[in-house]
């Protein structure tokens, strides 16, 4: 089939969308009850669904009453009944697939369920209507004239008593629709590879002689396959390589920190950045405009949201849906979806950043944070001032991690940042001391704490060698596809690994 038919069948039915999204634009909370009343209708006969008397909830306000919510580890025993070969216990589709995840802050696996409601109308839905906006906003676009490069999980999928369990990533590109496929490089077998080695190399191989006109994947793992693909064939920039290269479709972590580093490995400056925010348990939400940071909430993949207001200090349990949120203010997300999820803390944090239409940024997760000495500095704090001295001091990084350092022998606490550099400031004092700055005018709990070193010092800097993120995550048999580095925690035990490997 040409790529030219491709190109324009894909654009002509990717557009039509756009009426769709305009209409819950428009309807937001008409959308989301419509969205909710479909979820309780479906689910009324299972277990779940007879426990609480779905039959007879016919408001939000009933809804919110009869059922709890549910951390991972509360719902588990449900979904455990699943796994062991029940159905029909809180979705009424036989559940066969179990998105892995090991989490960001230990070892322990999650087994999240996908059903095929969820892989259709939220996943799949998801990813064209990311390719729907991007296109809308640039028309002149020729994607669908060449492939796209997908980084995908490197844990393949295993079978075990009817079910299957892998990354989100490894369970997408397996269920992929024929029209995904043929646009996709690499292959299925190689994007489904476990050795992460071995994977990169097979990637460069079989993509080089591809006309690549995007990207797909999580920044860490696709700055480490370009990079490598820079180094084996002694270019200069990314599009040297593919002429036609046009955007990458980025999510699974924040991007600020890699910007500049994607900036010198990318010499077109009409180059596109997309971001998205999606997780084993849904697609939530899309860069809708060009050059914005602000993500449009998707209202109409099968997903129930509702927030909770949240400080890191006095955890409000007040829930709340969308007619109540507010612009600026962090939110706890909870989810009700088609993977039968019931009012599910998925474990990140928001802000809205406007109301009409519903836009976010993610800017965190509930257990990243520090705020051992009454700081409540959260990852957004860390990032922006991060980006901040970056661009400042021209210069790149590849990982990094912070942690507090307790008050030992009537010294004063302090943050312990481990920065993993690929090109260092000339003064790495002088960049410390900015990032403090800049963190003291984000965040007026940190400043009143570092206010003349009352209780907080200056934060120190350990210098992370070469690879040593990866390989912790090696060690740890993390590398590749959704696994990410924990960036924020507010206890040691992950920084004092670090320093051991040191």
């Amino acid at each position: 089939m040409p790529f030219s038919f491709i190109n324009t069948v894909a654009s002509w039915m990717l557009k039509k969308r756009i009426h769709q999204i305009e209409l819950f634009e428009k309807y937001p909370l008409d959308v989301q009850n419509e969205e909710l009343k479909k979820l309780i209708q479906i689910s009324k006969n299972t277990e779940f669904g007879k426990q609480y008397e779905f039959s007879s909830i016919d408001s939000y306000e009933t809804f919110k009453e009869r059922i709890p919510s549910f951390t991972y580890e509360e719902f588990f025993p449900i979904i455990n009944k699943t796994i062991n070969g029940n159905h029909n216990i809180f979705w009424p589709e036989k559940i066969k697939w179990f998105a892995q995840s090991s989490g960001t802050t230990n070892s322990k696996s999650k087994f999240i369920p996908v059903s095929n409601s969820s892989l259709d109308n939220c996943h799949f839905k998801g990813g064209k209507d990311m390719l729907c906006l991007y296109l809308n906003n640039n028309e002149n676009s020729n994607m669908f004239l060449g492939k796209s490069l997908r980084l995908g999980g490197s844990r393949k999928i295993y079978e075990n008593n009817d079910h299957y369990f892998g990354d989100l990533s490894a369970i997408l590109i397996d269920n992929l629709p024929v029209w995904a496929e043929l646009i996709s490089t690499p292959n299925n077998e190689i994007s489904l590879m476990d050795k992460w080695d071995e994977k990169i190399a097979a990637i460069i191989k079989g993509t080089l002689q591809e006309d690549v006109r995007s990207l797909a994947g999580v920044p860490s793992w696709m700055l480490t396959l370009l990079n490598k693909l820079l180094e084996t064939t002694g270019k200069k920039h990314i599009d040297e390589i593919w002429k036609n290269l046009e955007v990458y479709f980025h999510g699974g972590v924040s991007f600020k920190p890699y910007r500049s580093e994607f900036n010198n490995i990318v010499s077109n400056k009409k180059f596109k950045y997309y971001e998205v925010y999606n997780a084993s348990e849904g697609f939530f939400a899309i860069q809708d405009q060009n050059e914005s940071d602000e993500l449009l909430l998707m209202l109409d993949y099968g997903i129930f949201y509702e927030f909770i207001e949240i400080d890191n200090t006095n955890k409000s349990e007040k829930i709340i849906n969308l007619s109540e949120v507010k612009v600026g203010v962090n939110y706890a997300l909870l989810i009700t979806t088609n993977s039968g999820l019931w009012r599910y803390k998925i474990g990140d944090t928001i802000v809205f950043t406007n109301l009409k239409p519903f836009r976010i940024k993610v800017s965190g997760r509930t257990k990243h944070f520090i705020n051992t000495f009454g700081e409540e500095v959260i990852i957004e704090n860390v990032e922006k001032s991060l980006e901040i001295a970056l661009k400042k001091y021209n210069c790149t990084i590849k990982d990094f991690t912070v942690a507090p350092l307790y008050m030992k022998n009537g010294k004063k606490g302090k943050h312990e940042w481990m920065i993993e550099f690929v090109k260092e400031p000339n003064s790495l004092d002088e960049f410390m001391r900015e990032i403090d700055f800049q963190i003291q005018n984000n965040n007026s709990d940190y400043k009143a704490k570092r206010f003349k070193n009352i209780t907080l010092d200056r934060p120190r800097l350990i210098k992370a060698r070469k690879n040593l993120f990866y390989d912790w995550l090696k060690k740890k048999k993390r590398l590749g596809g959704q696994n990410k580095v924990p960036r924020l925690l507010n206890e040691r035990s992950f920084i004092e690994e670090l320093i051991e490997m040191n």
